[in-house]
């Protein structure tokens, strides 16, 4: 069965509760009831993927904290494989919350700069788990993974991932571009160029790419990732793709529901669009596969959607499709 690791980081998510006020508050400051739960994007993908019938593995650290095991548990239900998850004594997993403000725009505050996660490439158990990628399939980790490390440990992952790739490893970068996770922009450029140069495969949106190259057209915006397989999401549900024999152009189907959150819509997409291809389907019918999951994640609330609202194996109605003209 093919095979993916995940790298990034899950945090302890506190999500404001829509109208619930805290009992007792009386500041006249804010306050509210929060619910807790766990969220990170790789792991989102690692979970979909997990769902999508992919042997998965999720690679991080985390703490010997109570939280921690949870996560480990939360995984395990899930079909994610624990077994390259680095526990740290006396660490903890980092927290977000998420708060509304009066027209439901979130709004996000991050705890994490001690977090076990950020040591995973500086741990005794560092080499073993980067020589671990040769066995993988596909190795798929986002700009989000990348920013948590400092210089030499991305250039230590990366050194691991060339390594894998001389064995028939896939990499997948995920341009999921976070400013907060940045000392500045400058840096975030400088690692996109190593991380587009390394990879098979590069996921990227205009959301995106425009935060760093502001005021480009789309193709500049794609001549920048010289990575054979290329998809390209606008700001419309459509994807541009670029592989050998496109482009392509692949637009979503209408929606037929109303969009709920569209958390974990990237996320989603990542998952089904390496399932299909894993799966043997080409870029056109992998991104197909991804619009249609993403499509169906943005109707509910959250980043994981309840295992039944998961789309059946197989679909017959895809989405609208044409090559784009060069």
């Amino acid at each position: 069965m093919a095979s993916v690791a995940c790298i990034g980081e899950c945090m302890v998510e506190l999500r404001q509760a829509q109208g619930g006020q805290s009992a007792g508050h009386s500041s006249g400051q804010g306050g509210g009831l929060y619910s807790r739960g766990f969220g990170g994007d790789t792991l989102n993908t690692a979970v979909y993927l997990a769902r999508l019938e992919v042997k998965v593995d999720y690679l991080t650290a985390l703490g010997d904290d109570a939280l921690s095991d949870e996560m480990i548990a939360a995984w395990t239900a899930e079909g994610v494989g624990t077994r390259r998850v680095a526990r740290l004594p006396g660490k903890l997993p980092g927290l977000y919350m998420i708060q509304l403000d009066a027209k439901g725009e979130r709004q996000f505050f991050h705890w994490r700069d001690s977090a076990a996660a950020r040591q995973l490439m500086n741990l005794p158990e560092t080499d073993d788990l980067l020589n671990s990628l040769m066995s993988y399939d596909i190795v798929y980790l986002s700009a989000i993974t990348l920013s948590i490390y400092d210089a030499a440990g991305r250039e230590r992952l990366f050194a691991a991932i060339k390594r894998a790739r001389l064995l028939g490893t896939r990499f997948v970068f995920d341009t999921n571009f976070r400013a907060r996770g940045w000392p500045d922009r400058d840096v975030a450029r400088e690692v996109f160029s190593a991380a587009f140069a390394a990879a098979d495969i590069v996921l990227t949106s205009t959301e995106d790419l425009l935060a760093l190259y502001p005021g480009e057209s789309h193709e500049q915006l794609m001549a920048r990732i010289p990575t054979p397989e290329l998809v390209f999401r606008l700001a419309e549900p459509v994807s541009l793709l670029r592989f050998p024999g496109g482009p392509y152009e692949v637009r979503a189907e209408p929606m037929t529901k109303p969009v709920v959150d569209t958390t974990a819509a990237g996320d989603s997409f990542a998952a089904a669009y390496i399932a299909a291809r894993l799966a043997g389907s080409d870029p056109v019918e992998a991104a197909q596969a991804g619009h249609r999951l993403a499509s169906l994640v943005i109707c509910y609330s959250g980043a994981i959607i309840p295992g039944y609202a998961m789309p059946p194996k197989k679909r017959h109605r895809p989405a609208t499709t044409r090559q784009a003209t060069k």
